[in-house]
């Protein structure tokens, strides 16, 4: 659509903060008011809007994409989101390895091992890791622990969550980004190293360069307001 307003502003507003457009606050697609939690995530979404030009590219305004699903759908439903998230623990990336070539198994050892050595002494729980693809029983004291945190996550941690762990396809990446044990790039190449591996036997389309590219830019704003959620 085409740019309708000229002066954005953070402001503080009904015991949190939001964004106004010439003085107007924003709402969300569902009509609702937009309240954010922190100073800085005000900030961060105001500088989208007023990164517009001519036009407003609704579809490259992460932070704002994000701080939508938070009021319109994780506010509203949080058991749902958290089920969501939850269930990658059930089925987490770090869990299903190679059984070859050798540089692969040692690549998934030498980034995965210690992730999940770490969410074991993190959260007190041991999860079952496997060769191939057929799927895993895990314990489910460990499943529980792992929802167990998930559930006690605001609206906006769990918008930005379920875009980490989806791209990512592991509960223990996104945990681990989110507690800073990893940054992104760092998560993003244990996410990657299956795929990186195929690449660098076959070569990558045009189409899979994009997807992608469209991942990692996701997947920033994910961090993004995860950082300014911790801060």
């Amino acid at each position: 659509m085409k740019r309708f307003y000229t002066e954005v502003r953070a402001v503080e507003h009904e015991g949190g903060f939001t964004v106004t457009l010439d003085g107007r606050p924003i709402r969300t697609p569902l009509k609702c008011a937009v309240s954010l939690p922190t100073q800085q995530l005000a900030q961060a979404l105001a500088a989208e809007w007023d990164a517009q030009r001519e036009t407003v590219e609704l579809g490259a305004m992460g932070i704002n994409r994000l701080v939508n699903i938070a009021i319109d759908e994780a506010m509203a439903d949080p058991a749902r989101l958290a089920g969501e998230i939850s269930a990658y623990g059930g089925s987490d990336l770090l869990c299903y390895r190679a059984d070859a070539p050798e540089e692969l198994v040692a690549r998934q050892a030498a980034a995965w091992d210690p992730l999940l050595a770490w969410a074991g002494d993190r959260f007190a729980l041991q999860l079952t890791v496997t060769t191939g693809v057929m799927p895993v029983s895990q314990n489910q004291d460990s499943l529980s622990r792992l929802s167990g945190q998930v559930a006690t996550f605001d609206p906006f941690t769990l918008s930005a969550m379920r875009d980490v762990v989806g791209i990512c396809g592991s509960l223990i990446i996104g945990l681990a980004l989110r507690e800073r044990f990893l940054d992104i790039d760092k998560a993003w190449g244990a996410a990657q190293i299956d795929e990186d591996w195929q690449i660098e036997k076959w070569g990558e389309d045009s189409e899979a360069t994009l997807r992608r590219a469209n991942a990692y830019t996701a997947l920033q704003h994910a961090d993004q307001l995860l950082s300014l959620l911790n801060d």
